[in-house]
């Protein structure tokens, strides 16, 4: 193993499945990867997706798709407006609904959104090349320092808030809304992990099975090690 990832947690703040029952989150990490832009059979994997989710959802019926229902309900719980703070896979997914061929970035990027929009689950990237201390999905104080990637402003989430941390560096505000500067991935990207939400109409099996198809397409498209572990209330930590 890269002397890199060794003795550095991932933990899940009990709090959050204290208010989230059910909820559980795989975390695929990945060493000596490239990033090269996409590859031609991961475009072809891409746009196939885009399609087949426009074959059985419009964009008049996403509210009603459970898994969409169950992140707006989610959030509302953790005291956001939805329709003000959409989650992740809420936003994506009405990009491509929209008839939107999702833009492409990189090989890892576009590896998240393939997931995200196959899966219907938040799932996004890392890069931890930069990163030094634990990892943690949490509340917030509300002292911790957000930095959004393009934007030059400082922000701090507010106290309660669900955030995913490098201690006290907020790295995604609103549970899976928004990412910070400090872990995007570039073509320099080496070391990521990828967080795969799920909530409680997730099974555990699908969960697993979404870690390893993406940790596969890891492996096709970027090279590199991969392993993956999914967090729960019974296992809330991990090392990476």
């Amino acid at each position: 193993r890269c002397a890199q990832m060794t003795h550095r947690y991932y933990r899940i703040d009990p709090q959050v499945f204290t208010r989230f029952p059910g909820y559980r989150r795989g975390v695929v990490a990945a060493l000596d990867v490239q990033n090269p832009p996409a590859p031609a059979g991961l475009v072809t994997e891409l746009r196939a997706a885009e399609e087949a989710l426009r074959a059985r959802l419009s964009l008049e019926a996403l509210l009603e798709d459970p898994t969409v229902a169950a992140w707006r309900e989610a959030y509302r719980a953790a005291g956001m407006k939805p329709s003000e703070f959409r989650p992740s896979v809420e936003a994506l997914v009405r990009r491509v609904l929209r008839g939107d061929a999702l833009p492409l970035i990189s090989a890892l990027v576009d590896i998240g959104t393939l997931a995200s929009i196959r899966y219907m689950l938040p799932i996004g990237a890392h890069a931890l090349d930069e990163v030094r201390g634990d990892l943690s999905l949490r509340l917030a104080r509300g002292d911790e320092n957000f930095e959004p990637f393009g934007a030059d402003v400082l922000e701090h989430p507010a106290a309660g808030e669900v955030i995913f941390a490098e201690d006290d560096t907020v790295l995604t505000r609103r549970w899976t809304w928004r990412q910070a500067k400090h872990t995007l991935v570039t073509a320099e990207t080496r070391t990521v992990e990828f967080n795969v939400d799920a909530l409680a109409l997730v099974t555990d099996a699908q969960v697993h099975a979404i870690c390893e198809q993406v940790a596969a397409w890891v492996q096709t498209y970027c090279g590199g090690q991969t392993r993956w572990a999914v967090l729960s209330a019974q296992q809330p930590e991990m090392e990476i």
